[in-house]
């Protein structure tokens, strides 16, 4: 075709990135065919340099191996329950741990300020909220991330020192991880909420609902989480949001030995209502299980294997497997979903909770394929549900053998995000929770769909390269 020819032919475009020229282009008339793409790390020469020193790495692709095959080899148990400051490493009776990277009182939000007044109540440390708020904010009590403790808790993620908590142990690797009992829906202390109604419930899990069932597991000798966790997936759970079938599951699990224990029948009744009542009972045994399985994927020298990801309300933080002890952390970003009558998004709180180590471990919101009536409560179509799942295959090192979607053809879930992914690719973890109100006590009041802060990841990427560069000299490995 000559080129006075071309010129006579309909124009038809493909334009690459930028969508600004795609709808000038189409303003004109002109038939244009747009591929959302952006070069690795948004084209930032800094973040491109660390990918090339950290990719086509023998030794970082063993590293990452170690720290996935230990996490996917895990197996863990709900063995017991025990006093939190008993059983949780670094515990004090001046000790309150909570959600998230590290904050102070004063960078607190709302709801986290509110979990604090009420543990404070709990634990009798003051008579009113004004004296909790006063003691909360005087320095003799510390605050500290549930995860710098092998812990675990959703939204506030609070655990104060009296609180009973469910003991995870790894049956492969020996690591162990503790989580809070779910207080059920409505005005609950994980939302802030600190009301006579609150502490009382949370006195009655401490005296009736903890030594039952902890008397049920030493006769039940353990519960395999990760093959509750394996079936619920193929019931319609993705176990962060939905946890209707993990929960019916624990049931079937414990109730036997409830009823082997010898408990008063109006304890047995009462434990097995407020359970059966409340869909979200396993959301607190998924969340340790996870952290039990990546815990031991943490601190793999050159890994460069995401092992948390956690929110305070203030602050998304991330913790990669090669870098232990450092916290990467961004603004928390607010959730957008579908809300509760009544509510907006101007109610809403910044993104929140622990509860985002269920997507680090593979479910949640990557393996939102294997729950895709989720969509009704997060928002979003059927479709939604599969394109997220199958877009974490992009920046996870592997499938995760024992978790599989059936409307994948039992695919392994999504699971290992490598930060170098993220960055390469653009594409941020997809995580699905709760939207809590901005103020203390208010409670839940929606849910949604979030992701990470992006910076979270490219500080990681940059930190990886000048730790275990190709010209780093102290890697070591």
């Amino acid at each position: 075709m000559a080129i006075n020819e071309l010129f006579g032919q309909e124009l038809r475009a493909v334009n690459l990135g930028n969508a600004g020229f795609a709808a000038e282009l189409e303003g004109l008339g002109v038939q244009v065919t747009h591929l959302d793409w952006e070069p690795p790390g948004r084209g930032q020469v800094e973040l491109i340099a660390a990918l090339e020193q950290l990719s086509h790495r023998p030794d970082i692709d063993a590293a990452n191996k170690e720290a996935f095959d230990r996490y996917a080899s895990s197996i863990p148990l709900l063995v017991d329950i025990g006093r939190a400051v008993d059983v949780i490493p670094g515990m004090t009776l001046d000790t309150i741990l909570h959600a998230g990277p590290p904050l102070t009182w004063g960078r607190m939000s709302g709801p986290m300020r509110g979990a604090i007044i009420g543990a404070l109540l709990y634990e009798g440390r003051a008579a009113t909220p004004e004296e909790a708020e006063a003691l909360a904010a005087s320095g003799a009590i510390t605050f500290s991330p549930c995860h710098e403790h092998g812990a675990v808790g959703p939204m506030a993620g609070i655990i104060a020192p009296s609180m009973p908590v469910f003991i995870i142990h790894n049956q492969t690797h020996g690591n162990d991880s503790y989580c809070t009992l779910n207080e059920g829906l409505g005005k609950v202390l994980r939302y802030g909420a600190y009301s006579s109604e609150v502490i009382d419930r949370l006195k009655w899990m401490e005296n009736v609902l903890a030594p039952g069932l902890k008397k049920a597991l030493s006769l039940a000798g353990g519960i395999d989480l990760r093959a509750l966790i394996a079936q619920a997936l193929h019931m319609g759970d993705e176990l962060h949001n939905r946890n209707k079938a993990a929960t019916s599951l624990f049931i079937r699990n414990i109730a036997p030995y409830l009823v082997q224990a010898g408990l008063p029948d109006a304890e047995l009744a009462e434990i097995l209502k407020f359970i059966n009542s409340n869909d979200h009972f396993f959301l607190n045994l998924s969340m340790p299980a996870c952290k039990a399985m990546l815990d031991a994927a943490h601190g793999v020298k050159g890994s460069t294997m995401v092992t948390t990801m956690a929110r305070n309300g203030t602050e998304f933080g991330i913790r990669v497997s090669g870098l232990a002890d450092r916290w990467f952390t961004a603004p928390a970003l607010m959730v957008k979903g579908l809300y509760f009558p009544g509510y907006s998004e101007a109610d809403a709180n910044p993104d929140i909770g622990d509860s985002a180590i269920t997507e680090t471990g593979g479910i949640g919101g990557f393996a939102m394929a294997a729950a895709i009536a989720i969509v009704q409560f997060v928002g979003g179509a059927p479709r939604d549900a599969l394109a997220y799942t199958t877009r974490m295959y992009e920046i996870t090192l592997k499938e995760n053998p024992s978790f599989s979607i059936p409307i994948l053809d039992f695919r392994g879930t999504p699971s290992g995000v490598d930060v170098r992914k993220v960055i390469e690719s653009n594409i941020l973890p997809q995580i699905n929770t709760g939207i809590a109100h901005r103020e203390p006590g208010v409670g839940q009041v929606g849910a949604g769909l979030v992701n990470p802060p992006w910076d979270c990841f490219a500080g990681a990427v940059l930190a990886l390269a000048d730790v275990y560069g190709r010209n780093c000299r102290s890697m070591g490995i």
